[in-house]
């Protein structure tokens, strides 16, 4: 039977874990695809896939997570969103991901379906927010949950209090780990860590660690999901901006040594947001197992 995330962090060796996003077309499906069989040899604890914005990408992200589970030998996380969808969709879906032997969830509330400068509006019939879609997962059947975590603060929650408050509804509403949003300063997640713990939240929050290889694309990304771009990696990165092998060799530098503070600190494990590419991600894996040697 496929191993759950809950098992995996329980023998407790630290975890590495690798997400994907659902490809556009069939070109960038073919490459996501040699994106994971170049990462299979590295025996990860997880994989998973995520939605589009907006819960757009639904049906190819199922596909994906289906094939992974059928062809692969490794255990895949299946995001989930209310974005979107009714109760009754959502629990065709749940259903669908049993169907194929999925047995992993992350449970998200999911991006404003009009853009992130929108409003939040929920499916009529269906869910408010993620907490909720724990439990939908529970009434479903025998899941392991995951939730979001946010080292920096939700871009909607007022002060780090409230946006652990959250994190620790979902925790009580049945969530068996967390993965956090992407981030750099190593003690912005030690803070949710204890802010968390102190409210009664004690599962495994799993660090999401995202090596900088592209300057444009990350801090595009970094503007959308409210991370802090240090302006120290920002300029040594602007420095060479014209020459990738530069880039990459910093990003890989900095990567490497934010997980080696997180797992000295005591994470239980890095989750490395991949952008469907396998180089830098395997470069770091490497460096880090060759310092446990």
């Amino acid at each position: 039977m496929t191993s759950t995330v809950r098992e995996l962090l329980a023998a407790g060796r630290p975890s590495f874990s690798f997400e994907f996003f659902p490809p556009a077309d069939d070109a960038g499906e073919a490459a996501l695809w040699r994106a994971i069989r170049e990462l299979e040899p590295l025996a990860p604890s997880f994989v998973d896939v995520t939605y589009g914005a907006g819960g757009s990408t639904r049906g190819r992200t199922l596909r994906m997570v289906e094939r992974i589970a059928r062809e692969t030998t490794l255990t895949v996380v299946a995001h989930l969103t209310c974005v979107g969808s009714s109760r009754d969709e959502l629990r065709t879906v749940i259903r669908e991901l049993a169907t194929a032997g999925v047995r992993n969830v992350l449970a998200l509330r999911g991006d404003p379906p009009r853009g992130l400068d929108a409003p939040w509006e929920p499916h009529p019939d269906g869910l408010h927010h993620a907490d909720q879609l724990v439990q939908l997962l529970h009434e479903e059947g025998d899941f392991c949950v995951g939730v979001a975590a946010f080292p920096e603060g939700h871009p909607e929650s007022p002060d780090p209090d409230t946006d652990a408050k959250f994190l620790a509804q979902k925790c009580a509403a049945g969530a068996d780990f967390a993965i956090t949003q992407f981030f750099f300063d190593a003690e912005d997640y030690f803070s949710l860590v204890r802010r968390a713990g102190e409210i009664g939240c004690q599962v495994p929050i799993i660090p999401g660690v995202m090596p900088v290889t592209n300057v444009a694309q990350i801090e595009r990304m970094a503007k959308l999901s409210g991370a802090a771009f240090p302006p120290v990696l920002a300029a040594r990165l602007r420095a060479v901006a014209d020459e990738p092998a530069r880039v990459r060799a910093i990003g890989v530098e900095m990567a490497t040594g934010l997980c080696r503070r997180l797992l000295a600190g005591g994470a239980p494990g890095i989750h490395f947001y991949t952008l469907n590419r396998s180089t830098a991600t395997r470069e770091i894996h490497a460096l880090l197992h060759a310092s446990d040697a």
